[in-house]
Formats: structure tokens, sequence, C-alpha cells
């Protein structure tokens, strides 16, 4: 070895002997400034008491909730959507091969487990028949008629990204099914897809209100001037929060945001937790009148049910009034919702499941007179094909999911739509986390999932002897029950006559 190479090879050791001497130093001097830190902070008795090591304790609580969902979670048991019902979405969405091998992984023997019940001749594939015609809202100026079952749940512009909205709305136009807007009112990005709309009313009225918050006629003529309207809905209660209105942390409201919806940017988006101006079944059916005398379009409301002798009490009302006063439909949210930002207690505890409050729903409408006036449609953790056959079973005659499409967007699970960090730009206003999320790309996976679940629920329609979903009732499904057998629903919740 010559001595130039020599010399240049003590050089570079000699410099990285240096920048490791530095890396050190500074690590050293990291640790040192941390300790005192630590010793001198009175808010964490953890870092107090074991300074800088302490910290590790944070880190690996934040980091637990991924290495469970990826590493060891089985396929089954994680919350609020196991591993096998999200790969079912991301299959679907991708409209890959949603076939499986070697017997299921699915403990049929717990509690609740739905069981749906094949006809020794089923229905061939020639006989099936598409989805038929329903029409919402008859005694409307404009009517609306559609064959769609799954459709788009309420999800706000301003909590989702602008990319989202544009994916979901394009989507749901290539699908053939409607789209919610959310509570936060209509944005140009809701329309560009040429999506069926329904605009929802929240509690605050976004998109439809005075600047002191009332609902304002001219606002709604407006929104109702846009074809793809196609029927209001006010929201009293979702399954998140029931009892709670809307929340839009500051860090979401941006300019644009803030002036769709007509509130400050900047500033939490807080809504009322109820309707200032609907306080009694009186109130709510005279809001529904307004809205659709004004807008001369369907109106309905969203709901999570609690109170039982609360539909008794609205039911007679409208039988009083006369059935044209009825909502044209009812939304009706599990208790086990999510989309939105929530307080744990309310998430957790408040409001009953669908499980409950659907079949309960059906049933006041048949002993009132009122199922065929009013339409039902069925919201809250319907991602799968079973989910949502068994909401047709009981007996809804829509089903919408915000989760669902959601994972056909590309979540995954990460646990952060009530900030602004959602890694898969869904739930985000980073314009650099956005990036990740193509309108023109996930616009084919919301179309495939809409489209491949309307086709496995046709698959168990016509296993149970029926030639389309719609055909399914209680007959077609039994519940698992405390002692290890199954019940049909129709016997669990015996007050439709089918």
């Amino acid at each position: 070895m010559s001595n130039d190479m020599q010399a240049l090879l003590l050089t570079t050791l000699e410099v990285m002997t240096g920048i490791f001497i530095l890396m050190v130093g500074l690590g050293v001097l990291a640790i040192i400034v941390i300790y005192i830190i630590d010793v001198n902070q009175t808010k964490q008795a953890v870092r107090r008491n074991y300074p800088v090591v302490g910290r590790f304790r944070y880190f690996f609580e934040h980091v637990g909730e991924f290495f469970r969902q990826y590493f060891f979670a089985q396929d089954r048991e994680e919350m609020p959507f196991n591993r096998a019902q999200r790969s079912w979405a991301y299959r679907a969405a991708k409209n890959v091969d949603n076939t499986i091998a070697f017997g299921s992984s699915r403990d049929l023997r717990p509690p609740g487990t739905v069981l749906f019940v094949n006809c020794p001749f089923p229905t061939l594939g020639e006989d099936a028949v598409e989805p038929e015609l329903v029409t919402i809202g008859p005694h409307c100026d404009k009517p609306y008629t559609t064959a769609s079952i799954f459709n788009i749940s309420g999800m706000s512009y301003g909590a989702i990204s602008k990319p989202a909205v544009l994916a979901l709305s394009n989507g749901a136009r290539m699908a053939g099914c409607w789209m919610n807007t959310g509570e936060g009112g209509l944005s140009p990005y809701h329309l560009q897809g040429g999506a069926d709309i329904v605009f929802q009313i929240g509690t605050a009225k976004n998109g439809v209100r005075d600047l002191e918050g009332n609902l304002n006629d001219e606002k709604l003529k407006e929104a109702a001037a846009h074809e793809q309207v196609k029927m209001f809905e006010i929201k009293m209660s979702q399954g998140a929060k029931p009892g709670k209105g809307g929340i839009l942390p500051g860090g979401k409201v941006t300019e644009e945001i803030a002036k769709i919806r007509g509130i400050k940017a900047g500033s939490d988006a807080i809504s009322p937790n109820r309707h200032i101006d609907v306080n009694s079944n009186h109130d709510l059916l005279e809001v529904i009148n307004r809205v659709r005398d004004v807008t001369g379009k369907p109106v309905g409301f969203k709901a999570v049910i609690g109170a039982y002798g609360w539909l008794d009490n609205l039911f007679d009302e409208i039988n009083k009034r006369g059935i044209e006063s009825a909502p044209d439909f009812i939304t009706v949210d599990s208790a086990d919702g999510g989309t939105g930002a929530a307080p744990m207690s309310l998430m957790d505890d408040m409001g009953l499941p669908l499980r409950e409050s659907l079949p309960l729903l059906i049933d006041k409408l048949n002993e009132h007179g009122l199922r065929d006036r009013i339409k039902v449609v069925s919201s809250g953790k319907l991602i799968t094909p079973t989910d949502v056959a068994w909401a047709l079973c009981v007996g809804a005659d829509f089903i919408t999911s915000a989760r669902g499409f959601m994972f056909a967007l590309g979540c995954i699970q990460a646990l952060q739509c009530n900030k602004n960090t959602c890694p898969t730009g869904i739930t985000t206003h980073n314009l650099k986390l956005q990036k990740g999320l193509d309108p023109e790309d996930k616009a084919i996976r919301v179309m495939n999932y809409a489209k491949n679940m309307t086709k496995e629920v046709g698959v168990l329609a016509h296993s149970c002897g029926v030639k389309m979903p719609r055909g399914l009732d209680r007959r077609h499904a039994r519940v698992v029950t405390n002692n290890g057998l199954s019940v049909a629903l129709n016997e669990l919740h015996p007050g439709v006559i089918t």
C-alpha cells in the first residue's frame, strides 16, 4: 500500500473516530439534559423517579397498540374491527379473490353469533334477480327511487380529507349508491364525483344556517337546487356519541372548511348536543315537514335508539297528523358506531346496539301501521356481507357504512381519526400525508367494495333460497344463545309476521 493510501486511510479513520466521539458526546449531553428535565418536572411520577429510562414506559404504551394489531392479536379478537373483517374489506375493495381454504377461523359458539339457514333447494344463478327499485318519499314533489342496498354513511368534509371525499363521491357514482355528506355541509368535492347525495343537517346546521346558526330556507333551497342532492337527513344523534354534537378539532378547520360550514377558521367546531329548535316530537315533525316543503325532496332523521317509549309517542303523533307528515326514512345508528371523535364514556356506554334497536324500530313501525310509509336505513359497524345480510333479515331497507368505506380507501385502523396525523391521508388535512391517497385509484376501490358487498350478500340470499337480497327475512337467520344453541330471528323477535 502506498504512503498516500496509508495517509488517506489514517485520515478517514481519524475523521470517523472524531464523528463517533462527537456523537457519543452529544448523546451523553442529551441524556444529561433529559435527566435534569425529568427530575425537575412534576407532572409524571415515573419520569421523576426514574429519569430518562422512565420515558420508555410512555413510548412502549404508544407503540403497544400497533404491535398488538400486527403481531400478537388473533385474526378475530381485535376491536373495533378484527383482522378477518378488515381483510375481507381490503380484498373486496381490490377486487381480488375473497375465498379462503381449510375451514373457517370463526368460532360459532359465542352467544350472539349469527348463522344463516341454507335452503335445500338454493336459488340458481339464472333465477336470481337484481335488487328491486325502492322509492323513498312518495308524497314529495321529487321522491327518490334507487335500487342500491349498500351506501356510504355520513363522513363530513373536514373530518375526512379532500382526496377522500373525491374518491368516495366518484366511487359511489360508479357503484350506483348514495353518499351522505355528514354534518359538515355540502362541499364542491361531494358534487365533483357525480354521486347521489344525502345532505345531512347536523345540530349546528352547517351549510344551511344563517350567521346565528338557525335553519335558513334560502340555504335549503340552494342545497336542494343541486340535482345530485336526493334527500335530506336530520341528524339527532350518532353511534359514536349519542347526546353530544359533532367535534371537529380546530386544527382541521381550514379557511375553506370554515366557509362551507359558516364557522370560524382555526377554532374547534363543537356542535350543540341537540337541535336547539327540536325539543319534542312535535318540533321534530315540524322541522321535517319544513325542510320537505322548502326542498321538495325526501326528509328523514338519524338517531341512536335509547328510550323505548319515545318511538311509541312519535308514531302516535304521526298517526294523529296523518301519514303524509311522517319522516320519509329513519336511519338507526348503533351504539357501537364510531367514526367521529367522541368522549370514551359516550362511545363505550351510551345507547342501544343495533342488534337490539333495529328489530325494535321495525316492530314499532309495524305495530303503528307505518312500515310501508317509512323506510329504514341501518347503520353502525356493518362492513361484511354477514353484517349486511343480518340487517336485511331483521327488516332494514338500506344499509350504510362509514368505516367499511374507510377501509376501502386504505384505512389501517391506526386510531388517529381524532387527530390530524392519519397515516393514510383519509382523516387529515396535512398535505404531505394526503399525497398517499390517490382519489382516482381509491375511487375504483370504493366502487369494488360496494359492488362486491352487494354480490356476496346476494350469494347468502341465494343460499337461503330467495332470489334477491331484500327477499331475506327473519326466518333466514338464527342467533346463538347462552346455552350454545341457536334460535331463529323470527322467534327471538316475533314482532314481524313473515
